[in-house]
């Protein structure tokens, strides 16, 4: 299966994004601005990656600098969802830690030529899965620590060390944010057929090559996940990675 730019193409993003439209009118959803300037966004932003990764595969350094730039928007992204614009340093090693030690694997094992053309497709959906984990992972985090700020306080008035008093809350709440790309994981094949499969095979892959790489995709996202939300879970319990309210309003 091969999706060409043509008139029909045109004529079939049109009429999905009327549907859309329509069922959020019908349903009272009000969402129908959002609706098409997202769509809208999708296509221009989808046009000008297209014309920029065709020309950086040609060259391991541009790619590199595609994916330099796919793992700065995926920070502003994160730090923007947990609303932590003073912490995005953080926020930014939560991420390559878990996407460093990923990719450095891939590449070092021979799994993966390194090349730009693997480059920049790995490094993106290790990075996007990195930084839904993250995202999750912070949000979950602060709503815990300010839906029970009690527990907090009674932590440390007997005692407990601040550090400790965080982990209380927060930790249970952390492996939330595994969950998506552990279902992922165990339903592909079965529910779903993700990117890297399907990738392969409209590249003219055999089925085996597409099943090994999208193992070797689904691998690396837990690794990442993982590593990315330990990460956060260590930062939040020092006081490193917190929004500003929760900042000024913890008592040390």
């Amino acid at each position: 299966m091969q999706v060409e730019p043509t008139w029909g193409l045109g004529v079939a993003l049109v009429v999905l994004v009327l549907i859309a439209v329509a069922a959020s009118a019908v349903g009272h959803l009000r969402e129908q601005r959002r609706i098409v300037l997202a769509a809208g966004r999708a296509v221009v932003q989808l046009a000008a990656v297209s014309l920029v990764i065709a020309a950086a595969l040609a060259s391991l350094w541009w790619s590199a600098v595609v994916a330099l730039v796919m793992v700065s928007v995926a920070v502003l992204t994160a730090t923007r969802r947990t609303d932590a614009g003073h912490a995005w340093p953080w926020v930014a090693l939560a991420l390559l830690t878990g996407l460093v030690p990923v990719l450095t694997v891939v590449f070092a094992s021979g799994a993966v030529p390194w090349q730009g053309a693997a480059l920049v497709p790995i490094a993106g959906i290790v990075t996007g899965g990195a930084m839904t984990a993250l995202s999750l992972a912070g949000r979950r985090a602060f709503a815990a620590l300010r839906d029970e700020r009690g527990a907090y306080e009674a932590a440390l008035s007997v005692g407990i060390p601040r550090r400790e008093a965080i982990r209380l809350v927060v930790d249970r709440h952390l492996p939330e944010a595994l969950l998506p790309g552990m279902d992922q994981t165990r339903t592909v094949g079965l529910v779903t057929l993700p990117g890297a499969f399907i990738g392969v095979m409209l590249g003219g892959g055999t089925p085996v090559q597409a099943g090994a790489a999208q193992i070797l995709v689904l691998c690396g996202l837990l690794a990442a996940q993982t590593l990315t939300v330990v990460t956060v879970g260590a930062l939040v319990r020092r006081g490193r990675l917190l929004p500003a309210d929760l900042r000024r309003e913890l008592p040390t």
